[in-house]
């Protein structure tokens, strides 16, 4: 066989969810296209993609793998990464995801008296850049200034090997890219205490 090229998803690819996480997620969008249907209104679905930064969660999967990371370096343990730590993500700072959510309101706003055509409209906020888990744990690592990564070989159930966004129309429609650099995010995120979830 051929070496499997991950392509980056973009906001009309099909759905295709691998996992329950992402069937509630799809299921939320179609519950928010039935109301606009019925309505006459228009929602703006933004998926946010693995979202880190200040004030999340810890010890909790909902969180997201950064803030388990970073919980466990809290600890004193070094974070485990599943499989082989070539998993790809893309990982956007918690600002830039406050900041898309301003810009999709303002677009709304700014639309007046002709709103946009009845519907949904869905946005990937994500930086566009893929990393590798295995990166992200390293970089949190070395600003936490704590234990390297330990490379398990494990693997959690339905998760899925690369998943990376891109994010043109968000950028195209909304004026919406990541501006928060991943090594200054980083930097931050390992400063910045997690809160108890």
């Amino acid at each position: 066989g051929t070496t499997l090229d991950p392509a980056a998803v973009a906001e009309d690819a099909p759905p295709d969810p691998r996992n329950v996480y992402a069937d509630t997620k799809l299921a939320q969008e179609h519950l928010a296209a039935s109301w606009a249907r019925a309505t006459g209104g228009t929602v703006a679905a933004l998926r946010y993609h693995n979202v880190y930064g200040p004030r999340m969660p810890r010890d909790t999967p909902y969180a997201g793998v950064a803030a388990i990371f970073r919980s466990r370096l809290e600890s004193g343990l070094a974070p485990l990464v599943f499989e082989d730590g070539g998993q790809r993500r893309d990982f956007v700072h918690v600002r830039d995801v406050a900041r898309a959510n301003v810009l999709a309101l303002e677009h709304a706003a700014a639309t007046g008296p002709r709103p946009p055509a009845p519907g949904l409209r869905a946005y990937n906020i994500a930086s566009g850049t893929p990393r590798t888990v295995g990166d992200m744990a390293a970089a949190l690592s070395d600003a936490f200034g704590g234990p390297a990564p330990q490379v398990t070989g494990g693997y959690r159930l339905g998760d899925v090997r690369h998943i990376v966004a891109r994010p043109d129309r968000a950028r195209r429609e909304l004026g919406f890219s990541a501006a928060v650099p991943f090594a200054d995010g980083m930097e931050e995120f390992a400063r910045r205490r997690v809160t108890s979830s």
